[in-house]
């Protein structure tokens, strides 16, 4: 087949992607790179992948793959490759996805074991991703992006998420006090990260089965530069601080993340073992 250059329709076409009223439009996002395509493959997301004429070999499998599923193959020139590109220097794979669209109530109803992850106002793609991912890693339930909070479908952020944010539903809510009353609702106790919180990550951990930890949390991340806002820390069911002994004076949000969800995950594991 004759590869499509960066001036055919379909190339132009798939470029405006990268904005996200377009996607919103379409209903469609791109993704790059075998990670993310792969990710979508096994879930069926794909529209159509698009590799790079000298790369078809590299990634045989992959196009093997999204054949044998059915899903269409489009060769690309290097220069259209670079207009479908985020990155510096692409692999020369993407894909053409189905926007990931569900609701917090797909998540509390799903059945799925672990902590429903809340980061509310998060602005960062990348941070978005690495918390989705991290997440994933440690077994949540799902990921609700609140308040004014960035676009799943971001190219950064799904490269962030090394492909997590087709392995767990991941919803956006804008209404934060709603979102919080259907967690309470679902049976969800909500924890919210802060530093002068009345309990610990360390009290939690110790608390073990005794604890909030051992029933259904969700826990609440706040803005990468302001954090919680006052009135969504008190609505919440407990603050808990992270303890930091040494001289930094906080933590980034994927960092906190990490360890408030590797925490609840072994406590819950513990539980259920």
């Amino acid at each position: 087949m004759d590869a499509l250059t960066e001036r055919s329709t379909r190339v132009v076409s798939l470029s405006k992607l990268h904005r996200a009223a377009q996607r919103r439009d379409r209903g469609a996002f791109l993704v790059e790179g075998a990670n993310a395509v792969i990710a979508a493959l096994a879930v069926g997301a794909v529209r159509t992948v698009l590799v790079r004429e000298h790369d078809v070999t590299s990634f045989a499998a992959v196009l093997d793959d999204a054949s044998a599923a059915g899903v269409e193959i489009a060769v690309v020139t290097a220069r259209a490759a670079d207009k479908l590109a985020e990155t510096t220097t692409t692999p020369g794979l993407f894909a053409e996805c189905a926007t990931l669209d569900t609701d917090l109530d797909a998540i509390v109803t799903s059945g799925r074991d672990g902590a429903v992850v809340v980061a509310v106002d998060l602005a960062d793609p990348g941070n978005a991703g690495t918390l989705i991912r991290t997440a994933d890693a440690t077994g949540c339930a799902g990921v609700l992006l609140a308040g004014d909070a960035v676009d799943v479908h971001n190219g950064k952020c799904v490269r962030a998420s090394a492909g997590s944010v087709f392995h767990l539903p991941v919803a956006r809510d804008r209404d934060v006090p709603a979102a919080l009353a259907r967690l309470r609702d679902a049976g969800y106790t909500v924890l919210a990260t802060a530093a002068d919180g009345e309990l610990s990550l360390d009290d939690l951990d110790a608390a073990g089965a005794d604890g909030p930890l051992a029933a259904r949390v969700a826990w609440l991340f706040g803005n990468e530069a302001h954090g919680l806002t006052p009135e969504v820390a008190r609505a919440a069911d407990h603050r808990v601080s992270i303890p930091i002994r040494g001289r930094a004076e906080s933590l980034n949000i994927a960092a906190a993340a990490a360890m408030c969800l590797y925490v609840s995950a072994r406590v819950r594991a513990a539980q259920v073992s």
